[in-house]
């Protein structure tokens, strides 16, 4: 049986921006595979006329995207966000219902990607119109909880206290959910990556054809360049690392570190000539397969969606041990963890892995494993979230 779901994400990738939100994309994509009838809002800030930012205003109301409708209604957003993101939230709680209103048939779910802003603007709707309300906890909100602002703290717990259920993408972010809403509210519901997607099969010519030595070590980064990545780490010690026939990759969507690391490999012994600001997914997925091992030094995070990713492209992962992290990588068997913010064991655990590439190639395989072991694919994903979803209109 299927049902109507309207799904409520500010982080959608969009023709000025295709890389924000890629993760909510593969949401969608996974629910319409699975017969749901999804429609999709993604409001946009009013852009201003002129300066940083103004290129939104070309952005249309409704566009195409991969097959879908991707809606864009406007709301007001005021910078800065650490004084004015409680007021961002009160214009989206109070235009976006409406353009709801006029523009679709009452779902039969609401699925808020984020709980805010995107489920909390749609607290009012849910509960005018009896519809249950299923929001997403990646890991900021609960993870950066006392952190928030009064105004935007008070408005997640109201969220969480009118959703229906609490999906988070990991263990460790449900214990935080549970110390806020009824554990019965809170479900452990993983995104995941899908094997097939991933041309590991071709690993050779890509690399012929990226012009990388078939015989190197390639370490990759994915990810913004921002301090809460772990890009401060990575340029300490890249100046010091020697490492023969290892090359680094970095791929983001940036970030105020970004020069930081460009000057680190400016000092090192690497080129910077694999530095990419933006690139397409079916690139990254290259990239991934090319790769021998993901390096993703984070000071926080709930379940990477790009672990999922290395781990479907048979890539081993180096990382820490934050969030829901250990909860993908099998410490010594699919990767290494090291404690955020440690440059001596980043170091020493870069200088192991680049030198043993058979080890690596072992620990991919097995993660890849792992990955459809434990059902960590969008189709298992979209199945956990489909039976939730019954459960609820039952």
């Amino acid at each position: 049986m299927t049902h109507s779901v309207l799904a409520s994400a500010v982080n959608h990738p969009d023709a000025i921006n295709p890389y924000i939100g890629l993760f909510n994309q593969r949401i969608v994509q996974s629910f319409m595979r699975h017969g749901m009838d999804v429609d999709v809002v993604s409001p946009r800030p009013f852009a201003p006329p002129v300066g940083p930012h103004s290129e939104y205003s070309m952005l249309p109301t409704v566009e195409e995207w991969d097959g879908y409708s991707v809606h864009h209604p406007r709301f007001f957003y005021l910078l800065p966000k650490r004084l004015f993101y409680g007021r961002a939230g009160d214009s989206f709680a109070k235009r976006i219902p409406r353009y709801v209103e006029r523009t679709f048939d009452v779902p039969d779910v609401i699925h808020a990607c984020h709980i805010y802003l995107d489920g909390y603007g749609m607290v009012d709707y849910c509960e005018k119109h009896n519809v249950p309300l299923f929001v997403v906890s990646h890991g900021h909100f609960m993870n950066e909880y006392e952190e928030l602002a009064d105004g935007v703290r008070e408005k997640v717990d109201e969220t969480l206290g009118a959703a229906e259920k609490v999906l988070c993408v990991s263990d460790a972010l449900a214990e935080k959910a549970a110390e806020r809403v009824p554990r019965s509210k809170v479900e452990v519901v993983p995104i995941g990556a899908t094997p097939s997607r991933y041309p590991v099969e071709r690993k050779a010519a890509l690399r012929e054809e990226l012009g990388v030595d078939p015989e190197a070590t390639v370490a990759l980064f994915v990810g913004e360049f921002c301090e809460r990545k772990g890009i401060p780490e990575l340029a300490e010690v890249l100046p010091d690392l020697d490492l023969p026939n290892t090359e680094f990759v970095f791929v983001g969507h940036g970030g105020d570190e970004e020069w930081t690391l460009r000057r680190a490999l400016a000092s090192s012994r690497f080129s910077a000539r694999h530095v990419y600001t933006g690139i397409t997914s079916m690139a990254l997925r290259r990239w991934l397969a090319v790769a021998d091992v993901l390096v993703l030094p984070s000071h926080a995070e709930g379940r990477p969606t790009v672990i999922y990713e290395a781990m479907a492209a048979e890539t081993a992962v180096l990382s820490t041990t934050v969030g829901g992290v250990p909860e993908q990588v099998e410490d010594g068997e699919t990767g290494v963890l090291i404690p955020p913010g440690d440059t001596d064991r980043l170091r020493e655990a870069l200088t192991a892995l680049a030198g043993d590439r058979e080890r690596l190639l072992e620990m991919g395989r097995k993660g890849r494993e792992r990955l459809v072991e434990q059902g960590w694919t969008w189709d298992d994903h979209a199945e956990r979230v489909y039976q939730l979803h019954r459960e609820a209109l039952e």
